[in-house]
């Protein structure tokens, strides 16, 4: 897949490069996920729409979540590697996994959120497409199922899109952490052209649509 070229309009003397989540170049980030002894207690929910670096970030901005790990799931591939899933043969899709407090912030938001920060119309996000990013929300029980059921059929109802919602609603299975340098991407690469070009601005977005959910350091 050839590199696709974005150029910024702007008063600068050069443009900057968008590659697609694939194939934007590997940088070794610091451990900075929390521990288990700090996550004790909380709940967790799964979901995936694009990059999971973008996912991610748009998660650890709300508040009530507390951690969010990047990963893959709704595959059958055994301790899968991103260039296996990356290659769209191994049936998972770039995950996350959510920890947040249902004290602060309830699972039917966090579907609203998946919802607000994509597009659930397109097997993937832009520039991303293919079924390792497809959008999945992978429920755990009952109620989660019937709570994303529910609001699908809301939104289908309403016809606030004008093509059909492609996402599934699937039982989640098993989740494989990521490797390290894809954890917390975005906030520790705020200048890899990617980043720049694709995630920044698909937070922001959501940003705009949703402030009333956010923690302070992100309004």
């Amino acid at each position: 897949m050839k590199n696709q070229i974005v150029r910024i309009s702007a008063f600068i003397l050069i443009g900057i490069f968008s590659f697609s989540c694939t194939q934007a170049q590997k940088k070794k980030n610091k451990e900075t996920t929390k521990s288990a002894a700090q996550l004790k207690g909380l709940s967790k929910a799964y979901f995936a729409s694009g990059c999971f670096w973008c996912v991610e970030a748009v998660y650890e901005s709300l508040t009530g979540v507390e951690e969010v790990i990047s990963g893959y799931s709704g595959g059958t591939q055994q301790n899968p590697t991103y260039e296996q899933v990356g290659s769209g043969r191994t049936g998972h899709a770039e995950a996350v996994e959510v920890y947040y407090d249902p004290s602060k912030i309830d699972f039917k938001t966090l579907v609203e959120v998946f919802y607000d920060s994509q597009d659930p119309t397109t097997i993937g996000q832009k520039p991303d497409f293919g079924s390792q990013y497809r959008s999945i929300i992978f429920y755990q029980n009952d109620s989660e199922k019937n709570i994303a059921e529910a609001y699908m059929d809301s939104l289908t109802k309403a016809k606030i899109y004008a093509k059909p919602i492609v996402t599934e609603i699937v039982p989640f299975e098993k989740f494989w952490e990521a490797e390290g340098y894809h954890q917390n991407y975005e906030k520790l690469n705020p200048y890899q052209p990617y980043v720049v070009g694709v995630s920044i601005p698909r937070l922001k977005r959501f940003q705009a649509k949703r402030p009333e959910l956010l923690k302070k350091e992100h309004e």
